[in-house]
Order: structure tokens, then sequence, then C-alpha cells
């Protein structure tokens, strides 16, 4: 299969990919018909109806000020989500600032957060202005808000209700006007169950859900992102790729990619990396024996047999994770060791 004929749609920035030039190798073709004119987002590559319906509950919701929260496995693309609403909202021009709630030591979250001011704690040396300030008039990009601590949810719904906070070691109340996306993989009533989120949060942030579909539901799209991230590989390792085989694709499209984009985009990457000439070379081996073992009942590995087991005891369990009749009791396992497993195996609560 060549991708000098390959159709391919790359949603860009308002035309922004055509003027600056870094995807000439690509043909875009731009879905005027389906998601109206102007209608592109930058680095979203598809054209399936699930992703359609993503884009279009984008369109709806960029032009005003309601929070956002996104929803949908690791990997699936949550961040270039949350930049589509941005850059199609009133605030394009201003900051669009993120925080990634879960990568950030929960001592250290509300300094990032909020600020500080100097002498405010050991170690501050200097004033610090917080993110939720620096996104002021802007967008404020809240990811894996599931992990955000319990004592500083209070803190962040007064961001969200009355558009205030005061920094770490100052009591003057400073006003923002910052447009709040937020973005989370956890079930977060359960969490409001197991008094680990607080519900009027919660409410706050869940004013327009947008459901993210995993990669496996949307196989059609699986070709164009292939070629889009051999592009853009190729690109930056001055590298040229213009065949990929069609076994090579059918291999693709048929793994049911747990880690979703973001697994593709790395074994992509890799792929290009190792590939000798003009021929992509992807390592099949690991992808066939896993799709092997997901279609025959006799070979299996491990962890479907794990997967499987979690899955239909969560279903028994309407996804209660602890107390008596939870699923963690059920299993023998304590609640934070089956989130652990749920997270490595990719088992996520259908919210549909």
């Amino acid at each position: 299969m060549s991708l000098s004929t390959a159709p391919l749609v790359v949603l860009g920035d308002r035309g922004s990919n055509l003027k600056s030039g870094r995807l000439q190798l690509l043909k875009i073709n731009i879905l005027e018909e389906t998601l109206g004119q102007e209608a592109e987002f930058e680095g979203i590559v598809g054209q399936s109806p699930a992703l359609r319906q993503v884009l279009k509950l984008v369109e709806t919701v960029a032009t005003g000020n309601s929070t956002v929260l996104l929803r949908g496995e690791t990997g699936t693309g949550k961040e270039l989500v949350a930049r589509a609403i941005h850059n199609r909202s009133r605030r394009q021009e201003r900051a669009f600032v993120k925080v990634n709630c879960a990568a950030i030591p929960s001592g250290l979250l509300e300094s990032e957060l909020f600020g500080h001011e100097r002498g405010a704690f050991t170690g501050a040396v200097t004033q610090k202005i917080g993110r939720v300030e620096l996104a002021d008039q802007g967008s404020l990009f809240l990811d894996e808000i599931g992990d955000i601590p319990l004592e500083l949810q209070p803190k962040l719904l007064r961001v969200l209700q009355e558009k205030e906070f005061e920094r770490l070691g100052n009591t003057r109340t400073k006003k923002v006007d910052v447009r709040v996306v937020a973005a989370t993989h956890r079930d977060l009533e359960q969490m409001i169950l197991e008094k680990e989120f607080r519900s009027d949060l919660y409410y706050r942030l869940n004013v327009f859900p947008i459901l993210i579909p995993p990669l496996r539901e949307r196989p059609g799209d699986i070709p164009l992102l292939v070629r889009y991230f051999v592009q853009e590989a190729g690109r930056r390792m001055n590298k040229t790729i213009d065949d990929i085989p069609s076994e090579t694709m059918a291999a693709l499209t048929e793994y049911q990619w747990p880690g979703n984009i973001r697994e593709l985009g790395n074994v992509i990457e890799r792929a290009v990396i190792l590939s000798p000439g003009s021929v992509l070379r992807v390592p099949l081996r690991d992808l066939q024996s896993r799709i092997t073992a997901g279609q025959t009942e006799n070979v299996r590995t491990l962890a479907d047999v794990e997967r499987e087991h979690i899955r239909a005891t969560l279903k028994e369990t309407r996804w209660r994770l602890s107390g008596p009749g939870g699923a963690a009791m059920r299993l023998g396992l304590n609640r934070s060791t089956l989130y652990f497993r749920m997270k490595k195996l990719g088992i996520v609560r259908p919210w549909y």
C-alpha cells in the first residue's frame, strides 16, 4: 500500500498545518461536508462516526464558557480534544495552561495550582504564580482530575463556583476568569461513593461531559493514524517511508490497542526507526500472538484470563469496587490493588 495514493484525513488547527508546511507530505482531506466548513482540529486524525460525534460536541460547546469533562481510557487523546475546545473558543488568543494532577506530588500540587508567596513554607524563597492565575482569560486543562487530593477539592470548587482563590501565604482574594476543561479515565461516581471525590465538585465539572472512544471502537481510523504517524516520525528523523505492506496494515488494524492512540504512535515510531529502507517493517510477532490469543479459545494468555475474570466480577457487582459484596472483596484483593490491576489490564467502566 503506497502512501502517495492512500487517502488521509488530518484535522488541523484552522489551516495552520497548511501554512506551516509541517505536513507537506500528507494528502489533506478536510471533512467539510460532515463537520462543517473550517471544522479543523489540530492533530486529531480520523473519520469514523464515533470520532465525528466527539468533534460535533466540541464544536457545540467550544464557543461558550461551560466547564467540560472529558472521559475515556488512557491514551485516547483527551488533551488534543481539550486543545481543540480552546482553539475553537473566544479564548483562543489567550493561554492554554495544563496541569497533570497525577504527575505532581500532592504536597506540591496546591502551590502549582494556586501559587505561593515568598516564605509561605520552607523552601518558598520566591513568589510563585500558580497555573490558575496564569490561565486567567484563557483555558485551564486539568488532566487526571480524579487524582486531585481530597483536601484540595474545595479550593478547586471555589475557583469553578466563585472564580476566586488565594495564593498560599496570602489572605488577599484574587479573581480569575478561566474556562476549565478536565479529563479523567477514572470512575468518579464510584470515587464519590468511596468518599474519595466530592460530589459537589463532580457536578460542577460534569456540566458538559464528552466520552472519547477507545481506538478499538474506531478501527476504521487505524490506517489513517498509521499513515499519519509514519509521516510524522519520518519527518522528524529525515527518513522516507512510502510503502506499508497490506499484511502489516491488516495486523495493525486487527489488534485491539489497549494503550490506544499513544500505544499505536509508539509502535509506529519504533518501526520507522528500525525499517532499513522505504518499506515500513513492524515486528508483528507480538501483535499476531495477542490477536490469536483473543480469537482462539485454546490459546489465551494469563493477562487475558485475569482481565476476563475481573470484568465478569465487576459486572456482577455493578462496578462497585469496595465495601461488602464489592469486587475487591470477591476477588480477595484490597481496593488499591484492584485499581492497579484494572489500570494495567486496560479495564475501564463503560459509560454507555
